[in-house]
């Protein structure tokens, strides 16, 4: 087996320009095939909300229902690096994060956990960080304060927004965060701020400058109820197994083939 990922290993491959391949697992199965397939990262995610439980949002997911998950994903891969999300709600104070936080790593086996929102959030990034809680931040879209952003739209385009969460960004990196999602912004901003920053920034629907993509598991494989997010692609769609899916978007990932421009917003 490959040595495992750490988080060395992903600021080694930014400094390199070697794409990170980000998928999201909710059970072992899932999770040994995304680690067979070659995956640097697999993130936990709070969309499981809407893709495992039926929900159509993100908000009615629990911290027990993510401790349940992540213990799943961690039995079922050993090499990549394990990221939880901090579900709705449970991290509106330092105190509230570190307690829950601690509960993702200690019952979940999480390695890393992933907050949203940005100068809001500089506080509880140092408190997390200062205590051996490795934090991936997440700006641009945020799913979980979608009822206050109005709809999944992307975040960034005027001049002054795009400027808040350059500034975030930085804020977040100087509290001790070690990684950063940006979801759904154009990808020139992506772009500025992953030169930016010295940790790695993963987009989904942040366009091709990232130094990593993640996707949904269930958008990757196209079987998401609806309409697909127009930054997703079917990696299904030309394969015979999952595993063959998740193979191509690794293999997409590194070589720079996904995202192409019709997944990006300008």
């Amino acid at each position: 087996m490959k040595d495992k990922i750490t988080l060395s290993t992903l600021e080694r491959m930014k400094t390199a320009g070697e794409k990170i391949a980000v998928l999201t697992a909710y059970d072992a199965g899932f999770a040994r095939l995304a680690e067979t397939a070659g995956v640097e990262v697999i993130l936990v995610g709070d969309s499981l909300g809407m893709v495992v439980q039926g929900h159509d949002s993100t908000l009615p997911v629990t911290v027990g229902e993510m401790v349940y998950h992540t213990a799943m994903v961690n039995r079922g891969c050993s090499r990549p690096l394990l990221v939880a999300d901090m579900p709705f709600m449970s991290h509106g104070t330092p105190r509230q994060a570190l307690d829950n936080a601690g509960r993702l790593m200690k019952e979940g086996g999480a390695h890393m956990v992933k907050l949203e929102g940005g100068h809001a959030q500089v506080e509880t990034v140092r408190h997390l960080t200062d205590r051996a809680v490795p934090v991936c931040a997440h700006l641009g879209l945020l799913p979980q304060s979608i009822h206050q952003l109005g709809g999944y739209k992307v975040q960034g385009r005027d001049s002054r927004s795009a400027e808040r969460i350059l500034s975030d960004a930085h804020e977040l990196q100087q509290a001790g965060a070690q990684m950063l999602v940006l979801e759904c912004v154009p990808e020139l901003l992506a772009k500025e701020i992953s030169l930016a920053l010295d940790i790695p920034v993963i987009g989904i629907g942040a366009g091709r400058s990232c130094d990593g993509q993640v996707l949904v598991l269930h958008d990757m494989l196209g079987i998401t109820p609806g309409k697909a997010p127009s930054f997703s692609r079917n990696f299904m769609a030309r394969e015979s197994s999952i595993e063959g899916a998740m193979r191509a978007f690794v293999e997409a990932v590194h070589n720079g083939e996904f995202p192409a421009g019709e997944h990006c917003f300008q």
